[in-house]
């Protein structure tokens, strides 16, 4: 068996009492680490009108991430197509490109990243633009093609730059997309675990090779909150839990610092509701994380782990980071 690869799915989440350029300072400081614990990537998820997440302009931020690091590659995870011009997407991933050279990722989905008022407001015409992702698609691999030179409408500065176009979903629909692209598979299983299973079966029965891939890729999402102990991690946990309910209510706030836990959020966290859509959040000491991690990627057989952490606290969050690195350096090196 071959290595799993591990990385950092970031929102730049926004602390109860963080300035906005405090929480962009940490999110840097967390890519840096992330760099030196062997994370393969780390990427910025597009979210909009929330006061918890700050990684809204996600180019913007990423450019500024790789500027502060070296060798870790710098994504979105991802860019909501639908919201955006493939044009200027284009133009936006080839010029990190270029500054950049072979650390770019382009992570690509469909949803709003927002509530529906908030998405009309970013494009009226937006779900027409939903039907025309995979359109949409070929289009920016038409900007980034040399054999773009002669059309009308160029995108000259994505022009035979090399930027890997990754297909994120949380439902069956991309996988088939992303089999029929010949286009790695990332799935927002962290969130969504509903049809994880399906989706990677529909992806990996129908993959078509390409030009970009020879064979499947699976990316999966998880929820990794690990500490010294299992009490201590599950105290970092109840911040997450309740950002969970103010998402799952409509009374989204900022992430709030970590009490211990009590009777009514363990109640909570135990909702058939709450735990069918935090199937994948791995809180504990780094023994029982290892353990779920496993289970894990025995049960998916996921190529690479994308991993987000909602953790108050900034050392607390490299903490959890840094103990996660040698889980998956563990398990790694069995396989060598």
């Amino acid at each position: 068996m071959k290595n799993t690869s591990y990385s950092v799915l970031e929102l730049a989440t926004v602390g109860q009492g963080f300035e906005h350029k405090t929480v962009f300072e940490n999110s840097v400081k967390l890519a840096q680490n992330a760099e030196k614990l062997g994370y393969n990537r780390f990427w910025l998820a597009e979210h909009h009108n929330m006061v918890s997440i700050a990684s809204s302009a996600t180019t913007v931020l990423m450019g500024h991430i790789a500027g502060n690091t070296n060798t870790i590659k710098i994504g979105s995870g991802g860019i909501m197509l639908p919201n955006h011009s493939a044009l200027l997407i284009a133009e936006q991933f080839g010029t990190l490109a270029h500054l950049y050279p072979g650390r770019i990722d382009m992570g690509l989905g469909r949803a709003p990243g927002t509530d529906q008022a908030t998405a009309y407001a970013i494009r009226p015409d937006r779900v027409q633009a939903v039907y025309k992702f995979p359109e949409e698609i070929e289009n920016i691999q038409r900007y980034f093609s040399k054999d773009n030179q002669n059309a009308k409408v160029r995108a000259t500065v994505a022009e035979g730059v090399e930027v890997p176009i990754y297909i994120l979903g949380s439902s069956t629909d991309s996988a088939h997309l992303a089999a029929k692209k010949g286009l790695p598979y990332v799935f927002a299983s962290h969130f969504a675990p509903t049809q994880l299973f399906e989706a990677l079966a529909i992806y990996r029965n129908e993959f078509q090779p390409s030009a970009f891939l020879d064979e499947p890729y699976v990316v999966a999402g998880i929820n990794v909150i690990a500490a010294d102990t299992h009490e201590e991690a599950e105290t970092l946990s109840t911040s997450s839990i309740r950002m969970m309910i103010g998402v799952m209510t409509g009374q989204i706030d900022y992430l709030q610092k970590p009490i211990p836990m009590n009777q009514e959020l363990r109640a909570i966290s135990q909702n058939p509701a709450f735990e069918r859509m935090h199937k994948y959040a791995f809180v504990g000491d780094k023994e029982s994380i290892k353990k779920r991690t496993e289970d894990f990627i025995e049960q998916t057989g996921a190529d690479e782990l994308m991993v987000a952490s909602h953790i108050y606290d900034p050392q607390d969050r490299i903490k959890s980071y840094q103990l996660f690195a040698e889980v998956m350096q563990e398990i790694n090196a069995v396989l060598a």
